[in-house]
């Protein structure tokens, strides 16, 4: 009887080419990639860029000291006002349509979900037209209370009311159906256990998005050009337009856009600390 032939040799699999690197210096070298081409795509935008033509046009300060103390007392003050009342308006409104979604009546919830369907589908340019133009052509006679920050008011409300419907509907939502029950076995009737328990929890919960819709009006605030103010009652955005028309020059525009970063920077950082609070509170 012979022996069996011994098996050839196993070839190792090819597996794949080791680099050498350990992961460390891979991280290193992927991070020092980035930086280099980050800094080559500013430097090619920086070489493109004709930088006598920027200062002239969009850091003139000539034209910039023309602006002041107009562009704060009374541009960055009516952009102010008009966000402010609109965020109120469409606070209080949003609160109704939020509880008509949670209604047992059937034609609540349907009127309700036409509405946040309807005024979240239009741009707000729309709103803001239909406000300045077609409610005063259907309603002969019928004029806002405090003019145009009536208007400006009605307009920013119908728009945010149907954004901040759904972040209060998912607040309420968000509290425990316990802390109805347990109003109620205290002996609370329905509306005061929702005015006194559940909606002040449910704003706590939500005041972080209601903060960043506070910001998006801020911005939507520019639309007020559109209905055709007086010089006393312009915004940041029609200020720097109609003084960047007398002179020709972009700087007025570039000055109103540092204005609006005063107040959304702020804001944004604002609502950063408030969810990360959540957050930690969960």
């Amino acid at each position: 009887m012979t022996a069996p032939a011994p098996a050839p040799p196993s070839t190792p699999a090819p597996g794949p080419v080791r680099s050498g690197l350990s992961p460390r210096r891979r991280r290193t070298l992927l991070r020092g990639t980035q930086y280099l081409v980050l800094v080559a795509a500013l430097a090619l935008l920086g070489g493109f860029a004709d930088w006598t033509v920027l200062r002239q046009q969009f850091l003139n300060w000539s034209v910039a000291r023309q602006m002041f103390p107009d562009v704060i007392t009374t541009a960055l003050v009516n952009t102010v006002v008009y966000t402010l009342s609109g965020f109120a308006a469409g606070l209080v409104l949003g609160l109704v349509v939020a509880l008509m979604r949670l209604s047992s009546v059937g034609p609540y919830r349907w009127l309700a979900g036409a509405y946040v369907e309807v005024f979240r589908g239009l741009p707000a340019l729309l709103i803001f037209i239909f406000v300045g133009v077609g409610i005063p052509l259907a309603f002969p006679g019928v004029v806002f209370p405090g003019g145009t920050v009536g208007q400006v008011t009605v307009a920013i409300g119908l728009v945010s009311a149907a954004y901040m419907a759904e972040t209060i509907r998912a607040g309420l939502q968000a509290v425990p159906p316990g802390q109805m029950e347990a109003a109620r076995t205290l002996g609370m009737s329905h509306g005061m256990a929702m005015r006194s328990i559940v909606i002040p929890q449910a704003f706590r919960i939500i005041v972080p998005p209601l903060t960043n819709e506070l910001v998006l009006l801020f911005k939507d605030s520019s639309l007020v050009l559109f209905l055709g103010v007086t010089m006393q009652e312009r915004e940041l955005t029609k200020f720097g337009r109609d003084l960047a028309s007398q002179t020709a020059n972009i700087t007025p525009i570039f000055v109103a856009g540092l204005c609006y970063l005063l107040i959304t920077i702020p804001l944004g950082y604002l609502v950063r600390r408030l969810e990360a609070r959540h957050s930690k509170a969960r």
